[in-house]
């Protein structure tokens, strides 16, 4: 296991980090804590901090973006939060020097794996959170997520392909593009699907392949979108 930090470079980091202090700094010791290095582990603070987390990030868009709709704001939710975002804040963070991680994970380099790092960030929440209440751990996701804030796209970019080209065919009256799974391959712990996607009015169609079904369609869309006429595609 990986030793703890010392207390004092621990509490420097969580305060310059998150701008908090730990009353009972045990929390922050079992946020870091991966459950491959012992039985209190982060898993029911990663459970916590998930919820702080969308709510707070809810917030903050709601506020960021007076004339956005539902759907624009989740979509640029899902953009803020997703696992791949939380992850490169951790990484910015230096969350991973600070883990707690058994053998294994340490042998593997778990300290640089994205989904460990973006559960423990949001077990870092759901322990500001138990620690001194949801105030302390909105103004700590505030804190994280400002620069990302900042940079957001507009959310119509957000939209994934698939939706992207519905909405692009239906606004024009045209009838839905064709999805077809061709091939499923691999084991079942590890399988590839193809899905061949098919806009019959334009004459064009695109294959895709992906570790889900889904993935495969979204793929599929998104080179069928490059393929669609230049005046249509330009309002992807």
């Amino acid at each position: 296991m990986i030793p703890s930090a010392k207390p004092d470079d621990l509490s420097n980091w969580v305060e310059r980090s998150f701008g908090h202090v730990f009353a009972t700094p045990a929390l922050c010791q079992t946020a870091l804590t991966h459950r491959s290095a012992g039985a209190e582990h982060n898993e029911r603070l990663e459970f916590l901090g998930d919820s702080i987390l969308n709510c707070a990030v809810a917030r903050l868009l709601y506020d960021a973006h007076p004339l956005a709709d539902e759907g624009a704001l989740s979509r640029l939710r899902a953009s803020l939060v997703s696992g791949e975002s939380l992850a490169q804040i951790a990484a910015d963070l230096g969350l991973g020097e600070y883990l707690r991680l058994g053998p294994g994970e340490l042998k593997t380099g778990g300290f640089r794996r994205a989904s460990i790092l973006a559960d423990s960030l949001e077990a870092m929440l759901g322990a500001i959170f138990l620690d001194a209440g949801y105030d302390a751990a909105a103004a700590a996701v505030a804190r994280i997520v400002a620069a990302k804030l900042s940079e957001l796209p507009a959310a119509g970019s957000l939209k994934d392909p698939k939706t992207r080209l519905q909405e692009l065919l239906q606004g024009r009256g045209l009838a839905l593009p064709f999805y077809t799974l061709t091939a499923v391959s691999g084991d079942a712990h590890a399988q590839a699907f193809t899905v061949n996607c098919e806009v019959p009015v334009f004459g064009v169609a695109a294959t895709g392949e992906g570790g889900s079904r889904r993935r495969a369609e979204q793929l599929a869309a998104a080179k069928v979108i490059d393929l669609l006429p230049a005046e249509i595609r330009t309002n992807a």
